[in-house]
């Protein structure tokens, strides 16, 4: 049974790209029950066209707060708490879909296990042109202008591995059962600045008893290349991820519910 969806796209300060993603998925291949946008404080909010949105998203949900640095985990898990639908699928505002990355990722949907798909990278000069009309995903892989071009093709069959691996944990196309990111609590808020928040809430998750299926070749997303987020916190985040996995905590303390 296809699971009912909720699709999350987090952004921030990427207004432009959240009508292209919009637009690049197809809603007449898979029902896509509601689409909520988790937006991080972008200046100005985002405004949406409704005209290009007519009769293809029935429920779409905008959801901001004011920007005071990278706060991400928390406007997620406000996304999270107002889903209504079984199964949720990830996609950063950074990231254009393959118009078949829904129906992917809803095939890909197994009880017992959270899925990560991979991701391409369109190269820092082409992404204005692409934005622009100028030029195409295919013309681009063509080119030679799209790196990891292995992860750009969506293949006949999918090659799908099972583990408990923390290597390649991205936020940025990744999908769970609602369930089981309530039973973690959701993405924890004590990480500030950019890095490892996924991979925590990948780590809390396999703590849970769940494996997660990396797949190459299905649920494609092309990455538009940009300068580098600030990481001076990286660190004190890496020190806290290594501290949930050595201390196997499911729950965060400071998520969806805090306790």
């Amino acid at each position: 049974m296809t699971p009912t969806i909720s699709v999350i796209i987090s952004s921030y300060n990427q207004n432009k790209t959240i009508s292209e993603i919009l637009s690049r998925l197809d809603y007449s291949d898979i029902n896509i029950d509601e689409v909520i946008i988790a937006d991080d404080g972008s200046d100005p909010s985002i405004e949406l066209d409704s005209n290009d949105l007519k009769n293809r998203i029935l429920d779409l949900s905008y959801l901001t707060h004011k920007d005071k640095g990278f706060r991400k985990c928390k406007i997620l898990n406000e996304a999270i708490k107002k889903a209504n639908f079984d199964y949720i699928i990830f996609l950063d505002g950074d990231c254009l879909p393959h118009s078949k990355f829904v129906k992917d990722h809803c095939a890909l949907a197994e009880r017992n296990f959270f899925v990560q798909g991979r991701r391409c990278f369109i190269q820092e000069s082409q992404v204005q042109r692409l934005l622009d009309k100028k030029t195409t995903i295919p013309r681009l892989i063509l080119s030679r202008k799209v790196n990891g071009l292995l992860k750009a093709i969506r293949l006949p069959r999918p090659k799908i591995k099972r583990n408990t691996s923390m290597y390649g944990l991205l936020g940025c196309n990744l999908a769970a059962w609602r369930e089981d990111l309530l039973l973690v609590n959701g993405f924890d808020e004590d990480y500030e600045g950019w890095g490892r928040e996924d991979s925590d809430l990948g780590a809390r998750l396999y703590n849970l008893g769940l494996q997660r299926k990396i797949v190459y070749g299905r649920a494609v997303v092309y990455h538009l290349n940009h300068p580098e987020n600030n990481r001076d916190n990286l660190q004190e985040n890496d020190r806290k991820l290594n501290e949930t996995i050595k201390s196997g905590k499911i729950r965060c303390a400071n998520g969806i519910v805090k306790e």
